[in-house]
């Protein structure tokens, strides 16, 4: 990575890939594209948890640590834990991933089913392709955006599927070091994009449509190496008609990084 200027999309991590990117003596470019906004409803959540004790859903699939991590900070300050504990433990639990995995195990729930590597929505159904869905509710713990993919495959199979909002996505409340990103990449300086979840790329095509730059941006990514940490990056990348010149696997930030140090090399 020496001298190679590298840009980095990620937000919450972000800090720590680029002292990552510097001490292998590479030029950190942060440019934050996604913010993540608290959208939880405490008393929706205590609505929903009281209707579910007397009909426990079918499935609950947890699809962020994050977002799991919040649910139930919720049902501590509810003073509703244990009334979920009861409702997960009559139900199928279904973890999309390490991270929410981690999360479950962190308050002793039960894990039923697990979606496998690389933890996209075809792995989480593939988990539960024999689960008969006719007529069953079945509760998604949302991540940053509603996951229509997932709510319509089983809706497709009879379910009646329930979201829990725990937070959303949005645009940085600054989105200078985004514009400052897309003009480094007009003019060539840029040797590496790294694309950590799919909204960052759909918020810096966002942000290149409001400064007229859409078709520039995607020019400018396609002379540049652009690094997805998996499929779902990958696959929000090309609706914008952009090359992936590397993804990650397994798709964890470690593996994306030591990908990126290699290709640079």
């Amino acid at each position: 990575m020496k001298a190679k200027r590298i840009a980095i999309l990620e937000s919450r991590l972000g800090e720590q890939m680029a002292e990552l990117v510097a001490k292998k003596g590479g030029v950190p470019v942060h440019a934050p594209a996604l913010a993540e906004l608290p959208d939880l409803d405490p008393q929706a959540i205590a609505a929903l948890v009281a209707s579910l004790d007397t009909a426990p859903p079918k499935l609950v699939i947890f699809q962020t640590g994050i977002g799991t991590k919040a649910l139930f900070a919720a049902a501590d300050g509810l003073g509703i834990a244990a009334s979920l504990m009861k409702i997960l433990e009559k139900t199928t639990v279904v973890a999309r991933g390490p991270k929410p995995a981690g999360a479950l195990r962190a308050r002793k729930v039960r894990i039923d089913r697990s979606a496998a590597d690389p933890f996209t929505t075809k792995e989480v159904l593939q988990s539960i392709e024999n689960v008969p869905l006719g007529n069953a509710s079945v509760i998604v713990q949302r991540y940053g955006s509603a996951n229509v993919e997932l709510d319509r495959a089983l809706e497709a199979r009879g379910a009646r599927v329930t979201e829990i909002p725990t937070y959303r996505w949005s645009l940085p409340a600054d989105t200078r070091p985004l514009e400052g990103l897309i003009a480094a990449l007009e003019r060539g300086e840029v040797h590496a994009a790294v694309f950590t979840n799919a909204e960052q790329a759909r918020n810096l095509f966002a942000v290149a449509v409001k400064l007229n730059k859409r078709e520039s941006l995607k020019n400018s990514l396609n002379r540049t190496l652009v690094a997805s940490i998996g499929p779902v990056a990958s696959a929000a990348l090309r609706e914008f008609e952009i090359t992936v010149g590397l993804e990650s696997k397994p798709p964890k930030l470690g593996a994306l990084m030591s990908a990126l140090e290699t290709a640079l090399s």
